[in-house]
């Protein structure tokens, strides 16, 4: 229709004129929409290659799962290293359990010399921090044991290490040392904060390890892997200096076996921790059993057995007061050659938990929702930490709390002492004399002996629990 009305209007030689003017405007306008939309179609981080916040590399042919790369291209490793970055350590120092850094940038990592190199093209008053990647401040006995490591801020320019390794994703550094290898300690300064301080990262992070022990590796290298997937390096012994988009230095830890949730961006808890632990071990109970009155139903009650120091003498009497009321009982007791993920389960197949005051009762945490905890406190003023310890922690785990004060004559330090004995009558004055004096009466002499008619009050009351679930 439009062809006979342009051969009357315009010659031969005008038609082709417009054809070939109309193909140039075209020309001319992608050309501007490549312009104007560049940013987007290649992204800075690609550009630049080294972003600040992360390093986005998105190579055609991917050469391995890893994301470490070593750079063997002078030119570009000379552009790398002189490239200023605008970092900014973030350091605390003021919380109560632990001290950290978290910066992002241009950070390397050397081992050898237990050191974070921060580059920066900006001044600032402070330019290094000693930090100990442990979260048991102020203690002397653990933190005696952890490696002191600087985060050094430099400028753009000075000498400093060059990279051996560039990596794609962040790192947390933390250290083994402290009270690694105690049950509760594992979990609550090590396992718990690994977790809370990595999960943001989704796996896509990096563990270095200082005071590094294969051993506790070993043990709980299931959890390990899911939280991480990538090799945890052993950095004390790295003669390569690893470099990073961003490195936290120490474990962020605000609560005694817990989680702060309010100090996290993904607003992390320990109900997120316990879910984490069914997922990797197996543990196949969410819930509790649910306890009916038509319905005979014998709840499971595990009993952690204690055979060094505060030992329940009259634990088979207890075994078989329970069974009479109404429990199937199982006995157990953990240790460092305990297979994590068999014990996990023993403890998941149970409704109630009970034991002494002590590193067993951290078995806790693989318990089913809406689970009865019964924590045995010995004698000597001891509540505050058997409720910071186990009672705090069980409710934010979702667990119900029952305590059973040990009265004088349910202690075994009533044969070592006379009734009218300070170690009775002012068990705080003990404390003030520093733990070692402390622990050594109330947690290493005693052993604790019952009494049927108030302790099976106790476990009538963790029935009644379980059956308002």
């Amino acid at each position: 229709m439009y062809n006979p009305i342009l051969a009357k209007s315009f010659s031969h030689y005008e038609r082709k004129t417009f054809g070939w003017c109309a193909f140039v405007v075209m020309l001319v306008v992608v050309f501007s929409t490549c312009i104007i939309f560049k940013n987007h179609l290649y992204p800075q981080s690609f550009t630049n290659f080294v972003d600040g916040d992360a390093m986005n590399l998105q190579l055609s042919i991917k050469a391995s799962a890893e994301d470490m790369f070593v750079i063997k291209d002078t030119t570009l490793l000379k552009k790398l290293e002189t490239e200023k970055k605008d970092a900014e350590p973030m350091c605390n120092v003021l919380e109560p359990l632990s001290d950290y850094c978290e910066t992002k940038g241009d950070i390397r990592v050397q081992g050898n010399s237990s050191t974070i190199f921060v580059v920066s093209s900006h001044d600032f008053n402070i330019n290094s921090w000693i930090i100990q990647p442990y979260p048991r401040k102020g203690n002397a006995g653990a933190m005696s044991r952890v490696k002191s490591w600087t985060v050094k801020l430099v400028q753009d320019g000075e000498k400093i290490p060059k990279c051996s390794v560039y990596h794609g994703y962040p790192a947390l550094l933390f250290s083994l040392g402290g009270y690694s290898g105690n049950h509760f300690h594992d979990f609550s300064d090590l396992l718990v904060p690994i977790f809370s301080n990595s999960r943001y990262f989704n796996s896509e992070v990096h563990f270095l390890a200082t005071d590094y022990k294969s051993w506790w590796i070993g043990k709980y290298r299931t959890l390990l892997n899911n939280m991480s997937k990538n090799k945890i390096l052993d950095i004390d012994n790295e003669k390569k200096v690893h470099c990073f988009p961003s490195v936290t230095t120490g474990l962020k830890s605000h609560t005694e076996f817990g989680i702060d949730s309010s100090k996290f961006p993904n607003r992390v808890s320990m109900r997120d921790f316990r879910q984490f632990l069914r997922s990797s071990l197996s543990l196949n109970r969410v819930e509790s059993i649910k306890m009916k009155d038509d319905i005979v139903t014998r709840p499971r009650l595990l009993i952690m057995s204690r055979k060094k120091s505060r030992i329940l003498l009259n634990e088979d009497d207890v075994r078989q007061m329970a069974e009479n009321l109404g429990y199937e009982v199982v006995l157990a007791e953990a240790n460092l050659s305990t297979n994590l993920t068999k014990f996990a389960q023993i403890v998941n197949s149970c409704d109630v938990i009970m034991g002494v005051h002590g590193a067993g009762l951290t078995n806790m945490i693989f318990l089913p929702n809406s689970a009865v905890l019964i924590q045995l406190v010995p004698l000597g003023a001891m509540d505050y930490l058997a409720k910071r310890d186990f009672g705090d922690p069980a409710r934010e785990m979702n667990i119900k709390y029952l305590d059973y004060k040990i009265g004088v004559n349910e202690s075994s330090l009533v044969e070592q002492y006379p009734l009218n004995h300070k170690v009775f009558k002012d068990p705080s004055s003990y404390f003030r004399k520093g733990w070692g004096v402390f622990r050594s009466i109330y947690l290493d002499k005693q052993n604790v002996k019952v009494d049927f008619n108030r302790f099976r009050s106790t476990l009538l009351e963790a029935k009644r629990l379980l059956a308002t679930s």
